[in-house]
């Protein structure tokens, strides 16, 4: 079997990438391991750069059909004050959404296989095929079949973990240390809407999702984890109950919807993400903290730049794909760096000296409240939100 593009993962990351491609005319081949829909380990959130991307990619109106609530306050309690405001309108889209990833990997995946992909679920990559040093397709299993797929590039966007990655020797381009751990479960009825709490060594998230239910997540020091994993369940609701005590309140008294999930594999990295014939995309190729829920948004503004990189870009022609991989990962590198570089010291879970003086500067205006959310959410960056007004109030 011939493709032009294999991508391997298909969830936000991979599933986005097929979708571009496929829409750019190329016989694109979608895989992946597990059966779908199903689940994955996910906070949920979708920054407006990424909401964005999906009302332009025509799968929006899906997530909000399938009765994903928007997401149009968010608050910030640290330090004795309450930051509120409207979520930054973009593009005219002026709410977030945090869908459940059973149904926006689904869509997404569906929106490719309408663009013209194909999909196979439950097939596992056993090998690369390669001439010379060059990969140029797969060998796939799926039950008990084997099949050999040829590809003028293939496109690993199997997460963390990625066997692509591995298989090709892509080495960490740099990396920090891992800094926060995180438990997180779903309650059903909370009435708290969207928002974080944050004090020295707790940050906790509170994200509505489908089905009356909410994503509450703690977030606590890698230096605690092995004792928060003697009992999470003391060591989760007892970092919000010292956080967020009114949060804590509802949640006794709502009903607890799920198991509780956790991690301590809070990796922070990027990858090498090209060489010839293979590309990296998603977590395969950058993963940060999950405090800053930059995941899926960073996986859709990924898919954005490797499908603008390729467009045009004849794929039996190796040099000129080689070329185009080559800039897409120029590109996210210095795309994702200004993120990679908040997130990591937000992850410390030391709010500095200097950033709570900024807080409390911004509380008293609503502008700069809702520029200051703008730039959380990925809209404005450092520079544009550290005008002279805000210089200041400093």
């Amino acid at each position: 079997m011939d493709y032009d593009v294999v991508v391997v993962g298909a969830r936000c990351a991979g599933a986005s990438t097929a979708l571009l491609l496929a829409r750019q005319g190329r016989r694109v081949l979608l895989v992946d391991k597990a059966p779908f829909p199903s689940d994955t380990m996910s906070t949920l959130y979708i920054h407006q750069p990424g909401v964005t991307r999906l009302a332009r990619w025509g799968v929006l109106d899906d997530v909000v059909a399938s009765g994903c609530p928007p997401l149009d306050t968010i608050s910030h309690d640290i330090d004795g004050l309450s930051l509120t405001s409207a979520v930054p309108a973009v593009d005219g889209v002026s709410a977030a959404y945090a869908p459940r990833r059973y149904v926006l990997d689904e869509l997404l995946v569906r929106a490719a296989v309408a663009a013209g992909a194909e999909f196979t679920d439950r097939a596992q990559v056993r090998e690369l095929v390669r001439r010379d040093d060059r990969v140029t397709g797969v060998r796939l299993r799926t039950g008990d079949a084997t099949a050999t797929v040829s590809a003028g590039l293939v496109i690993g966007a199997d997460g963390m973990r990625s066997k692509i990655a591995d298989l090709v020797g892509a080495p960490v381009l740099r990396s920090a240390p891992r800094a926060s751990c995180v438990y997180y479960t779903f309650w059903r009825g909370l009435r708290t809407g969207f928002g974080f709490h944050e004090r020295p060594g707790r940050w906790i998230a509170r994200i509505p999702t489908h089905d009356d239910l909410t994503v509450v997540a703690a977030y606590m020091p890698q230096a605690e984890f092995a004792e928060a994993r003697r009992d999470p369940e003391e060591a989760y609701l007892s970092a919000v109950e010292s956080t967020a005590p009114d949060l804590y309140e509802q949640m006794m008294a709502a009903e607890r919807a799920d198991r509780l999930r956790g991690t301590g594999d809070q990796r922070n990295y990027f990858r090498t993400a090209h060489g010839p014939g293979w590309a990296l995309v998603g977590d395969a190729a950058h993963h940060l903290d999950t405090i800053s829920a930059r995941g899926i948004t960073n996986a859709f503004i990924q898919a954005d730049l490797i499908a603008d990189a390729m467009s045009g870009v004849p794929t039996e022609d190796a040099a000129s794909v080689d070329g185009a991989t080559s800039g897409f990962a120029r590109t996210m590198a210095d795309t994702l760096e200004g993120p990679y570089k908040s997130t990591l010291e937000l992850a410390k879970l030391r709010p500095t000296k200097t950033r709570l003086r900024m807080l409390h500067a911004v509380a008293g205006s609503p502008e700069l409240t809702s520029r200051y959310f703008a730039m959380v959410s990925g809209v404005i960056g450092m520079r544009e939100f550290m005008t002279a007004d805000v210089v200041d109030l400093l």
